[in-house]
This record gives C-alpha cells, sequence and structure tokens, in this order.
C-alpha cells in the first residue's frame, strides 16, 4: 500500500480541517454561533439616534402588496382546491373506492400557508394512503377526480396530467391543484422501489404535512408571511439566493421576525427590522458549515436544515446577503425590491459595482471554490467525505423542494 501525506496534514480549500470533523455520519460539527445584531442589542448601544426608515417600511409594504395574488386569483384557486377536496372525501367513505384506500386530505404547501405569489395560482393537497401507492392506483384516482369533475362542471374541461408522486388538474380560468401522494409512516419501510412510488417522494409529501402544521402554530403573524414572499421574490431575481429552500425560508423568516425570544417586550419585531436582521443573519453566516443555523423544528435528531444545502449554496448565500446588505445600508431598498423608479434604469446590485450617495459596493467574491485535482488512492476513498455529506440533500427536503416549489422557482 502506497504511503503518503497522513491524514492529518491533508486538506484544502473549503475543506474543514481533521480536527474540527464530528464523529463518522455526523454532516456539521458546530464550531460557532452567528452573530445576531438583535440578541446582542444590550453589548452595543448606540451612539447616535435610530434613522427613520418610514419610507423603507413603505416601500417593503408596497412590494408584498405587488407580490401577493389579487382576490380573483386566490378565488380561482380557492374554488379547484374545494372541489377536488370534496371529491377525495367523498372517496374515503365510498364503499366501491375502498380499494383505493384513502385515508386522509390535507392542503400543505404556499396555498395552506397563505403565502402564494402573483401569478402563480396554484395549490397543492397531501393525500395520505393506507398502502403503500403504485403509479398504477395514481392514474386510477387521478381519472376518477378528473371524470367527477367533468361530471359535475357539465362541458368544462381539467386537463389531468399523472406523474411519479402524484398528479395534476388545471381548471379553465387557470388554476393548478397539484396531488401529492403519501402513505402512513410505519409502511415506509416495505416499500418495493420496482412496485411503489419513491420512498423519497413519500417521505417529501409527509414532510409538507408537518411543515404546514408547524407554519400555521407559529407564524401567525402576518408580517411573517410577508417576509416570506418578499424573500421568495428575492430568491426569483438574485442568483446567489436559488438555493434557498421554501421550508428555509419560512424558518428564516420566522427566526426574523419572531421577538418573543429575543428581546423583554414580547412583541414582534417591525416589518423593517425583521427583513434587516434576516439579511444579517444570512450574512453573518447563519448558513455556512459549522454554524449553528437554525434546527429544523420538524425533523428529531437536532437536525440542523441548512444541512440541506451544498457548500456552493452555502457561499453564494452568504455572499449575495452580504452584497444586499451593503446596498441597503446605503439606501439602495427600492433596487433590492424591484420597485422600478422612472426614469432610473435598473441595476443588478447583486453582480454589478454600484454607487449609492459616493459609496462605491463591489459584489461579494466567492470563498469556495470545488476542488477537481487528482486524490491519491487513501484519499479517493476517504478524502471528500466532508464535502459529501455537506452537500447531500436530506430526502425528504429533496422530496419537497421538488414537489413544492416548482411554480416559485
Amino acid at each position: 500500500m502506497r504511503r503518503g501525506r497522513g491524514r492529518g496534514m491533508r486538506g484544502g480549500p473549503g475543506r474543514m480541517p481533521p480536527y474540527m470533523r464530528g464523529p463518522p455520519g455526523q454532516k456539521f460539527v458546530v464550531s460557532h454561533s452567528t452573530f445576531d445584531p438583535v440578541l446582542a442589542d444590550n453589548f452595543f448601544p448606540r451612539t447616535t439616534p435610530a434613522s427613520d426608515e418610514t419610507t423603507f417600511t413603505q416601500a417593503l409594504l408596497k412590494r408584498n402588496q405587488e407580490l401577493t395574488p389579487t382576490g380573483q386569483e386566490q378565488g380561482f384557486v380557492q374554488n379547484l382546491v374545494t372541489k377536488i377536496t370534496t371529491i377525495l372525501d367523498t372517496l374515503i367513505v365510498t364503499p366501491d373506492a375502498a380499494e383505493l384506500g384513502l385515508e386522509e386530505v390535507r392542503a400543505v404547501g404556499s396555498y395552506k400557508k397563505g403565502t402564494m405569489l402573483l401569478g402563480h395560482p396554484v395549490a397543492d393537497l397531501a393525500v395520505i394512503i393506507k398502502k403503500l401507492p403504485t403509479e398504477s392506483l395514481i392514474l386510477e384516482l387521478a381519472t376518477r377526480v378528473q371524470k367527477t369533475l367533468k361530471e359535475q362542471e357539465g362541458l368544462a374541461d381539467f386537463p389531468m396530467q399523472s406523474n411519479e408522486g402524484g398528479f395534476n388538474i388545471s381548471s379553465p380560468d387557470g388554476a393548478l391543484v397539484r396531488v401529492l401522494l403519501t402513505t402512513l409512516p410505519k409502511n415506509l419501510q416495505e416499500a418495493d422501489p420496482a412496485k411503489h412510488v419513491d420512498v423519497k417522494l413519500l417521505e417529501g409529501a409527509l414532510a409538507t404535512i408537518r411543515h404546514a402544521r408547524w407554519f400555521e402554530e407559529n407564524a401567525f403573524h402576518t408580517s411573517t408571511r410577508l417576509l416570506v414572499r418578499l424573500f421568495k421574490d428575492l430568491r426569483k431575481r438574485f442568483t446567489g439566493f436559488q438555493g434557498l429552500t421554501p421550508w428555509l425560508i419560512d424558518l428564516l423568516a420566522t427566526t426574523a421576525h419572531r421577538a418573543a425570544m429575543v428581546n423583554s417586550s414580547r412583541q414582534p419585531l417591525p416589518v423593517n427590522v425583521a427583513f434587516r436582521r434576516a439579511l444579517q443573519l444570512l450574512s453573518s453566516g447563519l448558513f455556512l458549515p459549522g454554524s449553528l443555523g437554525i434546527i429544523d423544528p420538524c425533523e428529531s435528531g437536532n437536525v440542523r436544515a441548512h444541512s440541506v444545502l451544498s457548500l456552493e449554496e452555502q457561499d453564494a448565500i452568504c455572499t449575495c446577503a452580504q452584497t444586499l446588505l451593503r446596498c441597503l445600508n446605503h439606501g439602495a431598498f427600492n433596487e433590492i425590491l424591484s420597485l422600478g423608479q422612472e426614469g432610473i434604469p435598473k441595476v443588478a446590485v447583486d453582480t454589478e459595482v454600484t454607487s449609492w450617495g459616493g459609496v462605491i459596493v463591489t459584489p461579494g467574491q466567492k470563498a469556495y471554490e470545488k476542488q477537481h485535482d487528482q486524490e491519491d488512492e487513501e484519499g479517493e476513498a476517504e478524502g471528500d467525505d466532508d464535502e459529501e455529506e455537506s452537500a447531500e440533500m436530506s430526502s425528504q427536503e429533496q422530496a419537497e423542494e421538488k414537489m413544492e416549489t416548482n411554480q416559485e422557482s
């Protein structure tokens, strides 16, 4: 066997040093807690009065209004959801549909959370089956729902498309409902890849149910939903934020807005403070390797929510947030929020060098570059464990991202 460099001497850019590595199987070693300006407010008293951010707050509210679906659009989605839910509930108790084994129907995703975006009239329903769903069962259920809809609506057409994890049904007015099929948790271990739906998709659908329930219980304040919409919009417009999943955005918005844990007033943070705080948390490395991050409240075992991100995505999120925060601190909120001003061309604040009141802001540079160098035999077998483990997405988040967010990415 070749003798080369010792394990303790190996390393490289972007690779965690050996003394910081945890036991085998542990993806992240918590080496630091992110600096939070809200938590540290008592330790850093202000020397000057706080600036007036009325204009910034009004801009946030205006952008949220622009992103909120119209009443007509929401009505179309609500109407289709009600019809499909009624049909599925009827199939649960209908004797001649007993072979389908329907157990329960749950509204999930952005529709349930109240965070839909304008121009995306899409709702998600999770259907729990008593047995493991197969491709033929999905097609049979989708056909029954479509047939019943046509019988109820006469000549109206309801296009249907089945897929690996469920089926989609559209209405003539443009609304879309995606039905995600899953099963009881006790059945997951018996799944046969050759016959049943991919277990990752089944786990992902179950995760959407847990996420919707948690969000309903903990993100009840209107401003939290406002933050979710704003950051979903940022993810669409800024490349560096594209790694953020809807669940990460939900957790970030809730953490940035809820003040019950961070001050004595027991009152939520104002929306302008919460928005800035969210960018500050991302800028200070909330979703970087080794960060305490946010513990996923819907998973057991103290799983850190940002473990679903690759190292490239973690670096891009932090870099983009730092650039936007520097621009925001110099008054560039209209450009960040994409609020057009007459006579002023749009500027790519995340990729172009910009000037705000005489202050030059240069976009941040990558801190992590993925290495493609050749390793020795020992290194090829073991050297990249940390990168591979950090980049691997959990099955629940991977499936949920695939099923829940195509309409908003």
